[in-house]
């Protein structure tokens, strides 16, 4: 994220976090599928709530009690995490209240938060484990990469995945100091 960027949002905050209020352990997160790191697609947000929106099974309710405010903030980012951890808690009274924009509303959907769970895009390794952003994972077959002169080999350590959000069979990674897409079905999370 730019120096730049990260100013602004911390002018724009108050430097607070733009869901909580707090203000400590600040970080900038692009809010998907965005992919240019600027104040009108970034929040400012503490490292504890990035991390619960990364990884959806340590969701702690009480640490979203900022919502209730963030979800009437004027600056359409915030009010997209917002959307999208009241869909994920299932606090239907507060989106009730919400209004977003179609062009908004598509955005805050994007993620596949607020749809059925049948619906909704879910990355599994090859047992079955839920593969999160961040997550680690080792290859289980060699793995021929297209475009490249070189084979992933079986074993090989993949840390810090980004699951490609529109296609639950894709994750990204590097191997061997190159940036892949590999298909989950040749990976098994690690802990």
């Amino acid at each position: 994220m730019s120096v730049v960027t990260e100013k602004r949002l911390k002018d724009r905050s108050g430097s607070i976090c733009e869901i909580s209020g707090t203000n400590e352990n600040l970080v900038v997160y692009l809010v998907e599928p965005k992919t240019e790191a600027t104040p009108e697609n970034c929040i400012l947000i503490n490292q504890s709530l990035l991390d619960q929106i990364k990884k959806p099974e340590t969701m702690n309710p009480n640490d979203w009690r900022g919502l209730s405010d963030s979800m009437w903030n004027e600056n359409l980012p915030v009010q997209i995490v917002s959307w999208r951890m009241l869909a994920r808690l299932k606090n239907h009274d507060l989106l009730d209240m919400m209004y977003l924009d179609e062009d908004a509303l598509e955005w805050a959907k994007a993620t596949g938060e607020g749809e059925d769970e049948e619906g909704k895009i879910v990355h599994k390794d090859s047992n079955g484990n839920l593969l999160f952003d961040g997550d680690s994972v080792v290859l289980i077959k060699d793995l021929d990469v297209k475009g490249a002169n070189f084979t992933a080999k079986r074993g090989a350590a993949v840390h810090n995945i980004k699951v490609v959000w529109d296609n639950a069979e894709q994750i990204e990674g590097r191997v061997e100091g190159q940036h892949i897409v590999i298909l989950t079905q040749y990976v098994k999370k690690t802990k």
